[in-house]
């Protein structure tokens, strides 16, 4: 039985708290030792059951229970949990990095959902691996730098699990690991409680098991969700062609266009030829980021330089260079992207881009995370992504399609990819 429905039992009071737990807890026992999805804790489950308990006298009725009670979550090791301790895949004195809980946890707690454990991140959120295997083959990358979390819902550990995206650390380790991951709108939920890496890039997304439990997931994260009441409309879907779909593999571009061609049966594609200087929003996207980490860890650089990774001392060393002025420039150039992105889509009644999620399958190896080339305009842009499973290339190894939306169409976006992945698993 899956996790989500597993939760949807315990749920209903089907299943008992110590049928639910054990089933759980087989399912950690048989994958995590390979995997390695989350961090060491002691008395896991003695600390679930009594949560489960409370949770149970909280919510005595089955008919009155939220739809999120007793969902496991995996936590990204970046977000501050009431219980946990942050350590941000750093070597820091973990006391140097504790503070109030990040409100995404307690929008979740408050929905029903109990923590899991906390997964592992890549140093800061940015490109040092952990010790995260991908769930389909332990020798490849699971991505970064939501690998744990991507992981956990892939291995089939947790049902769910929150990440972040500078780049493109949910939608590549979604569609690595071969689940469902979804970035929204900037800020449409609430960075606070989470350390940053860049403030204007960073994102606060997830991973799911399913598209339902996506969704249910949306409504208690976001403080503005607004869901159609009417009908939806197929998407008019737009193939953003040009220099930046030159990035993908041989292997990505023929599975590519095997799902446009399925798609195309049901639903009215456009080419479109957009971001014709991509190398400038490649530039633009480095000097954003490296400026704003060198600020966040302004303080923490001088006291303990030496605990750094030299991949992350170079990105902040990089960052200081940057001025004030160059900054400014930079995000407003971002702001005039963005823009033109949006207009773009409304010029040629385009409701939603498609493109491949990464470059290619997961690289054999762990010491990258591989390239998140095919995230980086969208999360620039801050426009909603999601990465919807689309089937394995011939070693067995996951591959996904990555669907854009229009700036705060987060809603339409979900709601358009249940019955998108309809047609993808057809794969």
């Amino acid at each position: 039985m899956s996790q989500s429905l597993l939760a949807r039992a315990f749920r209903l009071g089907e299943i008992s708290v110590k049928n639910y737990l054990s089933q759980i807890e087989r399912d950690y026992l048989a994958y995590e030792p390979n995997v390695h999805a989350f961090l060491p804790e002691l008395h896991r489950f003695d600390r679930l059951q009594k949560e489960s308990e409370e949770l149970l006298e909280q919510y005595p009725d089955p008919q009155t229970r939220p739809y999120l009670f007793g969902v496991l979550v995996g936590v990204k090791d970046i977000f501050h949990a009431d219980g946990f301790t942050t350590q941000a895949g750093s070597r820091l004195p973990a006391d140097e990095l504790q503070s109030k809980q990040a409100e995404s946890v307690t929008r979740l707690k408050k929905a029903g959902a109990l923590i899991m454990g906390k997964t592992v991140t890549t140093e800061f959120a940015y490109f040092t691996p952990g010790p995260t295997r991908n769930p389909h083959n332990p020798e490849h990358t699971p991505g970064g730098s939501s690998s744990g979390s991507a992981a956990a819902v892939g291995a089939g550990m947790s049902p769910l699990a929150v990440g972040t995206q500078t780049i493109g650390s949910i939608i590549r380790p979604a569609s690595f690991c071969g689940v469902l991951g979804m970035k929204p709108t900037f800020d449409r939920v609430s960075r606070n409680g989470v350390i940053p890496l860049s403030t204007s890039l960073d994102h606060i997304g997830f991973f799911a098991e399913n598209l339902d439990l996506a969704l249910h997931t949306a409504r208690a994260l976001y403080n503005d969700w607004d869901e159609p009441t009417i009908p939806m409309k197929k998407p008019t879907l737009g193939i953003p062609d040009g220099k930046y779909l030159d990035h993908v593999s041989k292997e990505g571009q023929a599975h590519f266009e095997r799902i446009c061609n399925l798609l195309g049966d049901s639903y009215q594609i456009r080419h479109i030829s957009i971001m014709d200087d991509f190398q400038a929003t490649r530039n633009r996207h480095d000097l954003i980021m490296s400026a704003e980490v060198a600020r966040v860890h302004s303080v923490w650089f001088k006291k303990y330089e030496s605990l750094y990774s030299p991949k992350f001392s170079e990105l902040i060393k990089r960052g200081q260079a940057v001025t004030e002025d160059q900054l400014h420039e930079a995000l407003t150039e971002r702001e005039t992207f963005r823009s033109e992105l949006r207009r773009t889509m409304i010029d040629h009644n385009i409701d939603a881009w498609i493109c491949p999620s990464t470059v290619g399958a997961a690289p054999k190896g762990l010491e990258s995370t591989s390239d998140p080339i095919m995230n980086l305009p969208w999360t620039q842009a801050g426009l909603p992504a999601i990465n919807l499973p689309a089937g394995k290339n011939d070693q067995g190894l996951p591959l996904g399609l990555q669907v854009v939306a229009n700036w705060h169409k987060d809603e339409s976006l979900l709601l358009w990819a249940k019955d998108l992945v309809k047609t993808l698993e057809t794969l």
